[in-house]
C-alpha cells in the first residue's frame, strides 16, 4: 500500500499537473474489503496516537482541501471517529469575521494549530487565502491590505507573496515540532454533479446542498487552475501534498489512514522513561497498596 501511496505524495511542483491523476482510482482494492481495512487503519493510528500524546514533542497539523461534495466531512469523521477525541481538535474554516479580517491572512490558522501531543483537522485551511481569493480577487478587497484598492493592484507579485508566506510558516511549523500533512481530494466534475443532484433528491441531504455551490461549479476550471498553481508553489520535502482519487470514498479514506499511520510510524514515537528514583517510588507505590 505504500508504493501506492507514494504516487499521491508531491514535495516538489516543478513537473506536477492536475492532469496526471485519475479521480477513480483505486488500486484493485475491493469497496466490501474497505471496511475492514479502515478499521484495522483507524485502530492502528490509535494506538500510536497515544504514544504522540506521551512522547509530547509532535503536534500533527492534517490539513484537508477540496471542493464542494469532494468528501472532506465524511474522510474526517471516517478516519478520525475511532481516535481519542481527547486528542483532536477539528476546526472548519469559514468566511472569514471581521475580527479575522482585522489580522493576517495567518493568524486564525496559527492560532489553531495543535499543541504537542495532539492532532489538528483543519477543514479548509489558510489556502483558501491564495484559492477562493484568487479565483474571486474580490474578496481580498475586505482584508484592507496595504497597496491593494483595487482588483487591479493584485498581480503575479502578490501571489509570489502568498505562496512565499505560506511555505515559510509551514517551514517554521515543522521545525518547531509540528508535522502537516495536506490532502487535496480530486473529484471530477461529472462525480460532483452526480453527488449534488442526490443531495437535492435525498431530503435528508437537502441541508447540504447550496445555490452558492451552483455558482461555484461554475468556475470549476479556474479551480483546477488554481489549485494546481498552489500545490505545485506550496509542496516541500517537509510539507508535502497528497492529491487524493476522491470519487470513491471508500478509497480515498484508506489512503487518508494509511497515510496519517505512516507519518506517524516515522516520528519514531517514544514513551518516556522513568529515571531510577521515580521507578522506586512507584514500586513503594504498588508494596503499599498490595498491603492495603
Amino acid at each position: 500500500m505504500k508504493q501506492i501511496i507514494n504516487k499521491f505524495k508531491i514535495t516538489e511542483g516543478e513537473k506536477f499537473s492536475l492532469n496526471d491523476f485519475d479521480t477513480a482510482y483505486s488500486a484493485d482494492i475491493k469497496k466490501e474489503d474497505s471496511e475492514v481495512i479502515l478499521v484495522d487503519l483507524v485502530k492502528q493510528t490509535a494506538a500510536l496516537q497515544s504514544a504522540l500524546y506521551a512522547d509530547n514533542r509532535y503536534a500533527l497539523l492534517i490539513l484537508f482541501q477540496a471542493m464542494d461534495a469532494a468528501g472532506k466531512d465524511g474522510a474526517i469523521s471516517h478516519t478520525m471517529s475511532g481516535l481519542n477525541p481527547q486528542g483532536c481538535e477539528v476546526y472548519s474554516f469559514k468566511q472569514p469575521s471581521a475580527e479575522e479580517l482585522d489580522h493576517d491572512f495567518l493568524w486564525r490558522h496559527h492560532k489553531a494549530v495543535p499543541e504537542f501531543g495532539r492532532i489538528g483537522v483543519h477543514n479548509r485551511s489558510h489556502y483558501e487565502n491564495v484559492l477562493v481569493t484568487k479565483v474571486h480577487p474580490e474578496l481580498l478587497l475586505n482584508e484592507h491590505l496595504p497597496g491593494i484598492k483595487s482588483v487591479k493592484d493584485v498581480n503575479k507579485k502578490f501571489w509570489d507573496h502568498r505562496y512565499e508566506t505560506i511555505r515559510s510558516f509551514e517551514k517554521h511549523l515543522f521545525y518547531n515540532g509540528t508535522i502537516i500533512v495536506k490532502f487535496f481530494l480530486h473529484l471530477s466534475k461529472d462525480e460532483q454533479k452526480e453527488r449534488f443532484l442526490k443531495r437535492i433528491d435525498d431530503p435528508e441531504k437537502n441541508w447540504k446542498f447550496s445555490a452558492a455551490d451552483i455558482r461555484e461549479r461554475k468556475f470549476w476550471d479556474d479551480y483546477m487552475k488554481t489549485y494546481e498553481e498552489a500545490i505545485k508553489e506550496t509542496a516541500t520535502e517537509h510539507c508535502p501534498w497528497y492529491v487524493l482519487p476522491a470519487d470513491k470514498k471508500w478509497f480515498t479514506r484508506i489512503a487518508i489512514s494509511t497515510i496519517i499511520l505512516d507519518t506517524l510510524k516515522s516520528l519514531k514515537l517514544e514513551y518516556p522513561v522513568l529515571p531510577k528514583a521515580e521507578k522506586d517510588k512507584l514500586e513503594e507505590a504498588k508494596k503499599i497498596l498490595e498491603k492495603s
